[in-house]
């Protein structure tokens, strides 16, 4: 029979009834939570840049994710103050020739002063990332970082004050340090803006105030410690608050910024050139080309007309006036409102500020970028800055116990010093993860960050969503 005249069979209609496919039994499905926890081995410019939601898990502990740059940065803050403790002599690595010595006494100069600001100023930026980063915390997770922030105050001030009973010939920070933490307190709350006002009012009001209370106060006594009381805290000792708060509230400023932004360490670099210029130019030309250094001479001279001199001499006084400028230990005298324009180690002026922050910020940025490009080669650098108290006390400790001196000549000792912390932080780091004084201060902070949570009622934190991660 022939297909072609077949008729065809009725099709299929357009829209053909169809059952239900059966549906598959549900399973419970487990809710994973995903860290962005890095493949392979751990790299130190992995930073999380995940900003929490106020009131969340993520908000209550905003300490976490390290950024490399800042450890680096740490390390060198605390390797200047190792510079400084142990004395130009300690410097070998230049040599013993005319060239070596200056060598070795420039980079001594440069610590002096700049190392103990950066270290205040890293402090700052630490204490912001303790509280938010970009977004401050509020409510009770504002609450457990302040009681933690409070406890690290209490410990480093007890420690400052023990390492000071031991002796060593060194001016120690950290009781200043336990006070600018509890200064520092009221500002947890603040932004960028409103921190970067406030560091450069004290900046600018500081010094003028401590110069006359100070004057007021008449001539301080001999020091016999690091620190005396509250006087020496404030206006009067090594590393008053007059002068660093500024250093700290500036440093807490640039912690609310979004540090891995091109943009924004290109603002802060251009920032810090610009205050290193201010500082340290605008100093200069003060007592130089517009005469001041000859007004602090003629104030040191009192009666006798500077005028009326022999010239010959005016040049080896000016020199024993500038050498006087460049040995002072935490404030200017109050002879001549001419010593407000000097820009020196520890001279506590709005010019030594500008000059130490601007010198920070471009510290600080340098920093992050080489940590950012060679992680591996600088990997015991930031493992010293992250264990910077550890690393820092016990440089205090072995200084006392061996009887050394910032008068000693002992080349090489400084890079032995350097070599050994390095080595310690690097090995500690990799085998046992934070160092031994960190890791007890943090654990003491976390407990009574837990009892103030449970003795207090829960506290609106404005929300609580998931983190949100800002690119």
């Amino acid at each position: 029979m022939s297909l072609a005249g077949a008729v065809p069979e009725p099709g299929p209609p357009p829209h053909p009834p169809r059952r239900p496919a059966p549906l598959a039994p549900l399973r419970p499905r487990r809710l994973r939570v995903r860290w962005d926890k890095p493949r392979g081995p751990p790299s130190l410019v992995r930073v999380s840049q995940q900003i929490p939601q106020q009131g969340s898990q993520a908000a209550r502990d905003a300490r976490g994710g390290r950024i490399a740059g800042i450890d680096v940065a740490r390390a060198l803050a605390v390797f200047g103050m190792f510079t400084v403790h142990l004395g130009v002599g300690s410097i070998g690595v230049f040599g013993a020739d005319a060239f070596g010595e200056s060598a070795a006494e420039a980079v001594h100069q440069l610590a002096r002063g700049r190392s103990s600001a950066l270290f205040a100023f890293l402090a700052g930026v630490s204490l912001a990332l303790m509280t938010g980063r970009t977004r401050p915390l509020e409510g009770t997770a504002l609450q457990r970082a302040r009681a933690r922030i409070l406890v690290r105050a209490l410990v480093l001030a007890l420690l400052g004050l023990m390492l000071d009973l031991t002796g060593a010939p060194i001016a120690v920070i950290l009781t200043y340090y336990g006070g600018f933490f509890l200064l520092a307190l009221p500002l947890l709350r603040l932004r960028a803006p409103a921190l970067g006002a406030i560091a450069a009012a004290i900046a600018v009001l500081g010094p003028v105030l401590s110069y006359l209370v100070r004057d007021a106060m008449g001539a301080p006594g001999p020091r016999y410690s690091s620190i005396g009381g509250i006087t020496d805290f404030l206006l009067t000792g090594y590393y008053p608050a007059a002068t660093f708060m500024a250093f700290v509230t500036a440093g807490m400023a640039v912690g609310r910024l979004d540090l891995a932004a091109l943009r924004v360490r290109a603002v802060l670099a251009a920032s810090g050139a610009g205050l290193a210029l201010l500082g340290y130019g605008g100093s200069w030309l003060l007592l130089y080309p517009l005469g001041g250094i000859d007004r602090l001479l003629q104030a040191r001279l009192g009666a006798v007309d500077l005028s009326a001199t022999d010239p010959v001499l005016r040049a080896p006084m000016r020199s024993d006036i500038a050498a006087e400028l460049n040995d002072l230990h935490g404030q200017v005298p109050t002879d001549s409102w001419w010593y407000l324009a000097v820009a020196t180690p520890h001279s506590g002026t709005g010019f030594e500020i500008a000059g130490a922050v601007g010198t920070a910020l471009l510290v600080l940025v340098a920093c992050m970028v080489a940590a950012d490009a060679a992680a591996a080669p600088l990997y015991p650098l930031a493992a010293a800055g992250s264990m910077a108290l550890t690393i820092y006390t016990g440089h205090i400790l072995v200084i006392a116990a061996l009887g050394f001196s910032f008068q000693d000549t002992a080349p090489f000792r400084l890079e032995a010093f350097v070599i050994g912390a390095l080595l310690f932080a690097a090995l500690w780091r990799l085998i046992l993860g934070r160092g031994p004084l960190e890791r007890a201060l943090g654990s003491a902070g976390d407990a009574v960050a837990e009892l103030v949570t449970a003795s207090s009622p829960p506290v609106d934190s404005g929300g609580a969503g998931p983190p949100q991660s800002r690119r």
